[in-house]
């Protein structure tokens, strides 16, 4: 109306600079992109190569890259995620007390997977680490990648290398195998749900087991088995064994 003042509105480039300083931004792009991921996954039949945690992770790096935003200034909205790795790696006792009356009569060849299958991983790694020429930064970050991330980053700053480093190499281990891991088993004839299970919880850590439960509720059961059994393991056996090896 004539004679009164018009509303004033704060500039939008005034209300980005706020948000891009926030951690609120962070946070609700982090849960954003993954929910974008589960969305495509469900769309897409749950296809392995349309797996979540990936498309978030290309959603995540791509949008951060494109609007200039540090990673530290990142992960001061992340960060409100990555606190509940405590509580996701204490709830791993949950599936293994469930899953200690299905291993009755399987425990030779269970374990046997397990050791088999952790010191596969490990020296994999670690071997073709060397190979190529990598310094000891990088080899010390594969030595603990094998089990899941919070307790693969809990191992790290044990035996000394950087934890985010194993985390990233953890994370990567877990997509691959949460994508290959029907392709794989395939290949080799595997059939039985719990064996299918079992390898990928000990290879694809916490992104296989879910990948393994929206598939079958036997895969998922033995899944989550061997990864709460591997974590244990690892986190016994692998500073020790670095230590005796000079790692």
């Amino acid at each position: 109306m004539t004679g009164q003042l018009a509303p004033e509105f704060p500039n939008i480039y005034e209300i980005w600079v706020y948000l891009s300083g926030s951690p609120l931004l962070a946070l609700i792009l982090t849960l954003g992109a993954y929910q974008i991921g589960v969305i495509v996954y469900g769309r897409a039949n749950r296809y392995p190569l349309a797996n979540p945690v990936l498309i978030a992770i290309v959603l995540v790096a791509a949008t951060i890259t494109l609007i200039g935003m540090p990673y530290p200034k990142y992960f001061e909205g992340a960060q409100f995620v990555h606190f509940l790795l405590g509580t996701a790696t204490v709830s791993l006792a949950v599936p293994i007390y469930k899953g200690l009356s299905a291993m009755r009569g399987r425990i030779a060849p269970l374990l046997a997977a397990l050791v088999a299958g952790g010191l596969t991983s490990i020296a994999s790694a670690v071997g073709i680490a060397r190979m190529l020429g990598a310094d000891s930064t990088i080899v010390g970050g594969f030595v603990a990648k094998s089990v899941t991330a919070p307790i693969a980053m809990g191992i790290a700053e044990r035996i000394g290398v950087s934890p985010t480093l194993t985390a990233v190499f953890a994370v990567s281990t877990g997509i691959l195998g949460a994508v290959l891991a029907r392709f794989v088993l395939d290949a080799v004839r595997s059939r039985e749900w719990w064996q299918r299970g079992f390898a990928i919880g000990v290879a694809a850590h916490g992104l296989g087991t879910s990948r393994a439960f929206s598939v079958n509720a036997e895969a998922g059961a033995y899944s989550s088995l061997a990864m709460g059994l591997h974590g244990v393991l690892g986190a016994v056996l692998i500073p020790l064994g670095a230590r005796l090896l000079g790692l």
